[in-house]
């Protein structure tokens, strides 16, 4: 058999030096028909006209000068032909098959695959580089064009294809329709529409109208954009040039993700208590605190097995230092814990305060271990400590050094490590981040010495690696566990991640089932949500559903933010206290389930969680389904609706036999379970903590028959940490059932590993269907045998169960449906927005404190230019000219809902009592004959202004302040044409500015995002506008109107109209 390497075949050249002339020429499938070329490749070059007499002196020039040391330069000088080695612009990718059969490997030309750096997601990046002999040829072909820097991949494929992965996304779960871009960014607070989050994973699973599925990675470690909003079309674009790896199409989705493990890697097998319950909270701020909270889980019956500290453990938030009056001598506090069945994880982030005598600083700088400015000295931002700098991961040396610190730490009773901040997130710039021309000495077999922007995605994975290698050094007896908040395709490698901070909001809960889904479609699988919410205050039944859903995600964390109410699972009454508990009994009793699932993830790349379609992936009506997933034959489903529990939803199944049961604890806030036909799957008893459980307890297997009398599962066993699994210290056990005249057989058909089977008791529950099931007690090992009833006693048992199930949900006590807001002024108010979408708008308004709007998505470009938290920020109105004046924290009531009478299609009306007989009065609309065109018409009235006072008011000021989103921050600015004509440009770096008189903007303003190719235009009446502020803020911008400042009367009050309208930037 000879080799074979394929080439596709192809006309055409060119040269990579691209004349602007010649882009109107391609052939080019934007966003837009009007624009010839997509806004995003523009991302690398600035374009500006020079300001002239016509635009006035109304911006600060940024400078064009970076000056870099001679010596960063030679070191970078190698790589620099690499950037852009493409010689062709546009045409099919040539390829050739490396790993496996199926796997092919797409470049531009062979000089780029030349060109092409090393891959830092592969475990072996010689892989990728490497051909192998196959006589497969793809089956679809990507092509490319390269313009500006900027090299365009697109894989069109069959119509009704499916659309999923991306790594960490919010929002829905099929992502036709999307787009994201890859730049790890600390994102407080996202939203649906939110494009950038804490990880990269530039990689699309596809899933084919044949339930076939093919998976594509751009493997590339800049930033690159993710168009999917073109059904069944794929596009990538990033700076020229990387390769992309298509894997299959394979038979199903699960052997796409199964084939990608053999190119990144699998999950690293996670210690078997760090499958319990976690609890953490910003802060747990002292060891006595620490102390309580652990007591009270066990006092309480409630599971758990790991507590977590946050910043303030430190000595001021100096990594790898105690504070010495709050946690004095953590070695004891750990060894306490650690006997009453917790675990401690500590946080540690990158920022490494620059202080001269504080040891990691001094060793570090000894060490030339810190990331360089441009012009070669370190560079320093200021996060938790103050002023940091920043340890650079991409040297073998400083991975080594940063291990050996963690090595020492572990020394002091350090169970896991949480890597938070390490995206890596800087305070007080606009970008969160540090400069993209930072340098990096990276070591060869990673880039080489390159500029942040080459590394910024995949330094939260190095941290990671560095961290996880520490602990193997602290221990070798024992696994590591560390959490990572930033990460990379890959990342699963090292670290274990979480979704961010999230939002105490049914909207969240409702995503955090997708994103935990996305994480494992992209090759993570060891992933779950702050439980609850991290920021802002949880509801009694929010915190109680989002227990029961997150009781079954892989990862299972509890964690709050600062100055909120208590988010432990005793702090919302006694109704939900019940409901966490049964939950995380749930959860327990599913640990050898779930560690076994654990196993196979890690030795096969496996999901763990998995969509429900994974179950039927030719089923359509599987694929947008997002409140139900499965681990392994196992079907979670669950309402993520506030009104609606589940003894009110109806569940959609996939086809074939799925069998209900619990565990005698069903609850509406609870989620259903459904076993698949066919499969066996392992219980166990509902312990305090994992270190409770032996290999002597009970084993419960769950059995589910299929159409053929037949079922079959898996238990893996081993000591739940250490490394003697992989020198066969195990027990897999293969277990079958079979139905043969009315008797089910259930067996052992085969183990491996080493370990002896233990001398313990059997429990087999076959079920029957509605919750019923016949059961029987024996040895395991050993041949069980059922009598199987008649179809008429299955029917009476069917009947008797789903009666007893109905009593249950029933007589179940539910948790207040009560929406508890932060208790301003003793008041409870619903903080459940109301929705308002029409037209190109999809707006959500909070009708209680400030009636802030917290959502503005634009539908067409999938762009969502506001997203805030319920209690601040957002869209706001003040009555007076100072921030946060009367207006933001009064009561609003909505007084009026869709005004038909008014010809809008959506419309409402919301009134806030301001004092001093005053009402802010706004009404938001969507009208009918406008539908691209989203209003605002807001105005202080007097209502009740006494007679002694003329029947005027106090001095107002009616102030709007919207806080908008900057989603590309460096590539974003405000442009207008001001009353006099002159045009003006403003960039972030004017920080605020005033503009009133003649250089008021004449009626409109436009915030632009170069990147995005669009303008958010705000229009106005100038007549009721007197000042205009634009105030630039760290990934933010507010674009402010202010009334002229005077009293009112009923007769006349201040009124301010304006409207926003999302247009294409040619």
């Amino acid at each position: 058999m000879g080799e074979v390497v394929a080439l596709s075949g192809r006309l055409g050249g060119g040269s990579s030096k691209l004349a602007l002339g010649y882009l109107h020429r391609l052939p080019f499938s934007g966003t837009n028909s009007n624009s010839v070329v997509h806004a995003s490749l523009f991302s690398g070059v600035r374009l500006r006209k020079k300001p002239g007499p016509q635009f006035g002196s109304i911006r600060r020039k940024r400078s064009a000068k970076r000056l870099v040391t001679e010596s960063l330069i030679s070191k970078m000088a190698d790589y620099e032909g690499k950037a852009v080695a493409t010689d062709v612009t546009s045409g099919s990718m040539i390829f050739e098959p490396i790993i496996e059969d199926g796997v092919f490997r797409f470049d531009c030309s062979a000089n780029d695959r030349n060109a092409a750096y090393p891959s830092i997601s592969f475990i072996n990046s010689k892989d990728r580089d490497t051909a192998i002999m196959s006589h497969k040829i793809p089956s679809y072909i990507p092509n490319f064009q390269c313009l500006l820097g900027q090299q365009i991949v697109k894989l069109e494929l069959p119509v009704g294809t499916s659309l999923y992965g991306t790594g960490e996304v919010s929002g829905q779960l099929e992502r036709t329709g999307k787009r994201v871009f890859t730049w790890n960014t600390d994102a407080w607070g996202y939203g649906s529409g939110t494009t950038s989050l804490y990880q990269s994973h530039p990689w699309v699973l596809a899933v084919l109208p044949t339930g076939e599925a093919l998976g594509i990675l751009a493997d590339t470690t800049r930033r690159c954009e993710i168009d999917l909003r073109k059904e069944s079309m794929i596009q990538f674009i990033a700076p020229s040039s990387y390769p992309v790896i298509t894997f299959g199409p394979f038979p199903s989705p699960q052997a796409v993700l199964i084939s990608l493990s053999h190119a990144i890697g699998t999950v690293f097998m996670p210690p078997k208590w760090s499958l319990g319950y976690h609890q953490c909270r910003w802060s747990y701020d002292s060891d006595k605190k620490v102390q309580q909270i652990t007591g009270t889980f066990r006092e309480k019956g409630i599971p758990c097995d790991v507590v977590w500290m946050d910043i303030d453990y430190m000595d001021g938030f100096r990594c790898f230092t105690f504070d010495k009056e709050r946690f004095p001598d953590p070695k004891s506090l750990v060894k306490g814990l650690n006997q009453n069945g917790f675990k401690a994880i500590w946080m540690l982030d990158p920022g490494i305060k620059q202080e001269d005598g504080y040891f990691v600083y001094d060793s570090g700088s000894k060490n030339d271990v810190w990331i360089l400015k441009a012009d070669g000295r370190p560079f320093v931002g200021e996060v938790w400590p103050g002023p940091c700098v920043f340890p650079d991961y991409t040297q073998a040396k400083v991975r080594s050094w940063w291990s050996n610190l963690v090595k020492d730490f572990t020394v002091n009773g350090v169970d896991g490590i949480w890597n938070d901040m390490n995206e890596p997130a800087v305070f007080k710039t606009l970008t969160k981040t540090m400069p993209e021309s930072n340098i990096h000495k990276g070591d060869d077999e990673l880039g080489g010495c390159q500029v942040h922007s080459h590394y910024h995605n995949v330094y939260g994975m190095l941290m990671a690696r560095s961290t996880f290698e520490g602990m193997k050094l602290g221990s070798e007896k024992n696994r590591p566990f560390v959490l990572t908040r930033a990460g990379f395709i890959g990342s699963q490698r090292y670290a274990a991640t979480w979704t961010g901070d999230n939002l105490s909001t049914w909207e969240h809960l409702h995503m955090s089932i997708s994103m935990v889904l996305q994480l494992g479609l992209s090759g993570q699988p060891l992933s779950g949500p702050d439980i609850g919410g991290f920021a802002g205050n949880a509801t009694p039944r929010l915190f109680g559903r989002w227990m029961g859903i997150g009781s079954m995600f892989p990862f299972c964390r509890g964690h709050s933010e600062i100055d909120t109410i208590d988010h432990e699972p005793w702090s919302f009454g006694k109704e939900c206290e019940e409901v966490c508990r049964l939950a995380l009994n749930r959860r327990y009793r599913l640990i050898p389930h779930i560690y076994t699932l654990f196993y196979m993830a890690h030795k096969t790349g496996s999901p763990v969680a998995s969509p429900t379609f994974f179950a039927d992936p030719k089923d359509p009506s599987l694929r947008k389904l997002e409140n139900s997933f499965l681990l392994g034959p196992l079907l979670v489903y669950s309402s993520t609706l506030p009104g609606q529990g589940m003894d009110s939803l109806q569940c959609t199944l996939p086809k074939g036999i799925w069998l209900s049961f619990d565990f005698d604890d069903s609850h509406p806030d609870l989620p259903a379970l459904y076993l698949q036909g066919g499969t066996i799957i392992p219980v166990g008893p509902p312990h305090q903590h994992v270190g409770e459980s032996n290999i002597f307890d009970d084993l419960t297997l769950v059995v589910a028959l299929d159409e053929h009398g037949k079922a079959k599962g898996v238990l893996y066993e081993d000591d739940g940490d250490g490394y003697e699994f992989m020198k066969g210290g195990f027990l897999s056990t293969h277990y079958v059932a079979q139905l043969q005249s009315s008797i089910v057989t259930v067996k052992v058909s085969k183990t491996e590993g080493s370990w002896k089977r233990p001398q313990r008791r059997l429990h087999v529950q076959l079920l029957l269907g509605g919750g019923a099931m016949v059961d029987t007690w024996g040895k395991d090992g050993e041949v069980l045998q059922i009598l199987m009833p008649s179809e008429q006693e299955v029917v009476k048992l069917v009947s008797t169960s789903e009666k007893q199930h109905r009593s249950r949900l029933e007589n179940a006590k539910a948790i207040p449906d009560v929406e508890v807001t932060s208790a301003h002024k003793g008041i409870e108010l619903s903080r459940t927005p109301v929705e308002l979408k029409g037209g190109d708008w999809f707006v959500k308004v909070v009708p209680w404190i400030g009636g802030r709007i917290i959502s503005m998505m634009h539908l067409p470009s999938g762009t969502q230019w506001l997203h805030s938290r319920v209690e601040v920020n957002g869209y706001e109105e003040y009555s007076g000219t100072e921030y946060r004046s009367a207006g933001c924290t009064e009561e609003y009531n909505v007084t009026e809902r869709n005004l038909e009478h008014a010809g809008e299609q959506e419309c409402l009306l919301l009134e806030g009592d301001i004092g001093g007989g005053l009402v802010l009065q706004r009404q938001i609309y969507i009208a009918k004959n406008d539908p691209k065109v989203f209003r605002i018409d807001s105005s202080i009235i007097a209502r009740k202004v006494g007679a002694g006072s003329g029947g005027f008011s106090r001095l107002v000021c009616l102030r709007v302040h919207p806080m908008f989103t900057l989603l590309h921050p460096t590539e974003s600015y405000v442009s207008f044409t001001a009353i006099d004509g002159s045009k003006h440009e403003i960039w972030p770096e004017s920080e605020e500015q005033f503009y009133e008189g003649n250089l008021l903007p004449n009626g409109e303003w436009m915030l632009i995002d170069k990147c995005l190719g669009l303008g958010l235009l705000n229009r106005f009446d100038v007549s009721q506008v007197y000042k205009c502020l634009i105030h630039w803020g760290t990934g933010t911008v507010n674009l402010e109107l202010w009334s002229e400042e005077r009293p009112v009367s009923k007769k006349s009050p201040l009124r301010v109209a304006h409207e926003y309208e999302v247009i294409t930037i040619p």
